[in-house]
């Protein structure tokens, strides 16, 4: 796998209560990503990647829901896993971070903690890679929807080198978002998938744009549905 972000955001609901949103965005020069690297709850947001290893994705989202940190869910894993050096690894819960790469995954690889995000990628143009997604990550809008936010972290990687395997046109990219939060109606766009494209990060973007007004077509016949059912 090439690079992905892991993020966890504290912001205010509607009703003034404090709530968790998680978000994980990843993408690569193969074809269906967001089957094998994504992983995040209301309690936490994991990516796996370089030598996948599924499970370390799916159990340490478990561990975490769990009530394990997600260093100990994470690094636990790790340590049970024979091939954790070929392995990246990285997540966030609501109190932490983690993040590692081993010493035998593909160059270029590195990643990059920042406390309440995470960056990791391997097989990469170079570290500007990396720089590029927290840069953009840290400098985003908090506005805006995380899932708007993540594609654009993903795109500044991309733009900066991204995945070097130039050989390998079929590509794919993903993102998904959870969070704390009780909505009448989940956006569909925080659950994108683009599963075999050579423009990942374009095809990703243009889905977020289709869903977002798919998103706000159904919440206005909900609204109107929701009014006429009080008259």
């Amino acid at each position: 796998m090439t690079f992905s972000i892991c993020v966890h955001e504290k912001y205010e609901g509607d009703d003034g209560t404090e709530q968790h949103r998680f978000g994980v965005a990843v993408t690569t020069r193969l074809a269906g990503v967001g089957t094998l690297c994504p992983f995040a709850s209301e309690n936490g947001a994991v990516a796996t990647q370089s030598l996948v290893n599924v499970e370390l994705g799916e159990k340490g989202i478990e561990y975490i829901d769990d009530g394990l940190a997600v260093e100990d869910a994470l690094q636990s894993l790790l340590n049970a896993d024979d091939g954790a050096e070929n392995r990246q690894l990285h997540g966030v819960d609501r109190e932490g971070s983690f993040v590692f790469s081993g010493e035998e995954c593909k160059p270029w690889f590195g990643h990059h903690d920042g406390n309440e995000y995470t960056v990791a990628g391997n097989l990469l143009t170079g570290e500007a890679v990396i720089d590029a997604v927290a840069d953009t990550y840290e400098n985003s809008d908090r506005g805006e929807p995380l899932a708007k936010r993540l594609i654009d972290a993903l795109e500044a990687g991309h733009e900066e080198g991204g995945d070097k395997r130039e050989d390998l046109p079929v590509q794919s990219a993903a993102l998904l978002v959870e969070t704390t939060e009780e909505r009448a109606i989940e956006p569909a766009y925080e659950n994108l998938r683009v599963d075999a494209t050579e423009t990942p990060i374009e095809d990703l973007k243009a889905t977020y744009e289709t869903a977002v007004r798919g998103h706000e077509d159904a919440m206005e016949r909900y609204e109107e549905a929701y009014e006429d059912d009080d008259l």
